[in-house]
């Protein structure tokens, strides 16, 4: 069995581009794959390998600066989840755009997930899912409103043109593991709004604790590894991954005419040009070349 770890933590790194390789190359030499973002403001990934090796990549991490109090979430997967170790350099450990937002700072209050159902139950309680579209369409918590945004960067705008609608309401958001709603939270402190709660340890931690007799929680919840999606108990959810847009299907998905293994999905069909297209073709031809050799295609070095 291979651990997978996520993780996530808000520091300050002066200098990233000097952790990168040393961080990188610990990694690989711990059998260690997956995929790390390295910002001025922290660090944030998945990584999954042997648990000797996760030990020690996170003693690593934890080792770096202001990063003694990292915490992580755990699963477990029957096969490596990730081909290869990245280690990438970002403005961003998650992508608001917004500059003044520092959850180092402040964030909203934390609701365990064992007092989540309460919050949102209550009526003077508005529920915003802070994920992207595609991550919304296959599970949120009943109630919750979407906003319908393809990336994170698309949230302030979201916000400034819905506000009025949540005037004199308390708000409380989620996310997948936490760490946008770290970020959301100090932007509605940031723009007036007083009463802002999140869930601790995100919809992972949620399905992880509440029994699915007693959970609000409607679907699957997509995550960024080889499971693809999870559901109560985090156990591996029905999804499969399209390999050309990276949004979840289900398998019978596959049997649309719209789908091409690695080119194309019926979410994504109209997305890509064909000379686009025939470059998803070479890579597949060149994943498959290496399963009959009995390898791995690992793309480029990252």
């Amino acid at each position: 069995m291979y651990t997978i770890a996520a993780l996530y933590h808000f520091t300050r790194f002066d200098d990233p581009a000097a952790i990168r390789g040393p961080l990188y190359d610990f990694a690989v030499a711990q059998g260690v794959t997956g995929s790390l973002l390295l910002a001025k403001e922290g660090i944030n990934g998945t990584i999954a390998g042997p648990r000797a090796g996760i030990d020690a990549v996170l003693a690593h991490v934890r080792a770096l600066p202001g990063c003694a109090d990292l915490h992580w979430k755990e699963a477990t997967a029957a096969e490596q989840p990730f081909g290869r170790m990245k280690v990438r350099l970002k403005k961003e450990i998650v992508t608001m755009g917004v500059p003044d937002v520092d959850p180092r700072a402040s964030v909203g209050h934390y609701v365990t997930p064992q007092d989540w159902n309460e919050l949102i139950q209550a009526e003077d309680v508005v529920v915003i899912d802070t994920r992207n579209d595609y991550e919304v369409a296959i599970g949120t918590f009943e109630g919750a409103i979407d906003p319908e945004t393809a990336t994170f960067r698309e949230f302030p705008a979201w916000w400034e043109a819905n506000r009025e609608r949540f005037h004199n309401k308390r708000v409380a958001m989620f996310c997948t593991g936490g760490i946008r709603c770290e970020k959301s939270t100090n932007y509605l402190i940031s723009q007036g709004v007083e009463d802002v709660y999140h869930l601790k340890g995100g919809i992972l931690e949620y399905l992880e604790q509440v029994p699915a007799e007693d959970s609000t929680w409607q679907g699957e919840c997509f995550v960024f590894d080889g499971r693809v999606s999870v559901g109560h108990g985090l156990a591996p959810g029905p999804h499969v991954m399209c390999h050309a847009c990276r949004r979840p299907i289900r398998p019978e998905d596959k049997a649309r005419p719209e789908f091409e293994e690695g080119v194309s999905c019926h979410l994504c069909i109209g997305e890509f040009d064909e000379a686009r297209r025939e470059r998803f073709r070479e890579r597949q031809r060149q994943i498959a070349l290496a399963e009959a050799r009995g390898a791995r295609h690992m793309g480029p070095r990252g």
